[in-house]
């Protein structure tokens, strides 16, 4: 496929992959993480500008010291700076809306095709609730009401995962979170599923 038809978040990824000397797992969340996770998701979605992924605790003191993911990472950032397009938000996994046993539900992605990365996405209701963390922002609800409705989750789920989720200390997440609450439990009650 020429890179003229890749997606942004391929490109980037597909450009991280080929600097990289050995194996790296990555669970990726936002909008890269929607569009290369689910089947026709919105095309508006793979022109996200960047890729964001969640760093497992288990795996933080081993990323952290890895100075060749970092400058591969430095390097694409510096490529694509052109075209706006960067590997922005890596975060630890305490730092993201998820619930206790997140890691335990991961989903493998089967696109980009890489050599070095390991790709995944958090299931679908984790990956909601990352979403929520700019509280009701437009273009996060329409990334959550698709998966609701790509998943069929139901209103008792999403309160149930709500209810679990783990929301980091400051202020100002857990402002986002009660914003985003009431927003994507209506966004549940409109798309019906038992």
């Amino acid at each position: 496929m020429p890179e003229a038809a890749l997606s942004n978040p391929e490109r980037l990824l597909l450009a991280l992959d080929a600097l990289l000397d050995h194996r790296v797992n990555l669970v990726l969340y936002g909008r890269s993480a929607v569009w290369l996770g689910f089947d026709d998701p919105p095309p508006a979605v793979g022109a996200t500008k960047d890729v964001d992924a969640i760093i497992r605790m288990s795996q933080l003191d081993e990323l952290v010291n890895d100075e060749q993911f970092w400058d591969s990472r430095d390097a694409v950032n510096e490529q694509f700076k052109g075209e706006d397009m960067y590997i922005t938000h890596l975060f630890q996994e305490n730092q993201v809306f998820l619930r206790p046993d997140w890691l335990a539900h991961i989903v493998p992605l089967a696109k980009p095709v890489t050599r070095q990365l390991d790709l995944f996405r958090p299931a679908t209701i984790d990956l909601i609730l990352t979403k929520m963390m700019r509280g009701n922002d437009e273009w996060d609800m329409q990334d959550i009401e698709f998966m609701l409705h790509h998943d069929k989750i139901s209103l008792a789920v999403i309160t149930q995962a709500m209810n679990e989720a783990v929301i980091p200390d400051e202020q100002e997440y857990r402002d986002a979170f009660e914003k985003a609450r009431v927003r994507v439990l209506e966004l549940a009650r409109q798309a019906g599923y038992p």
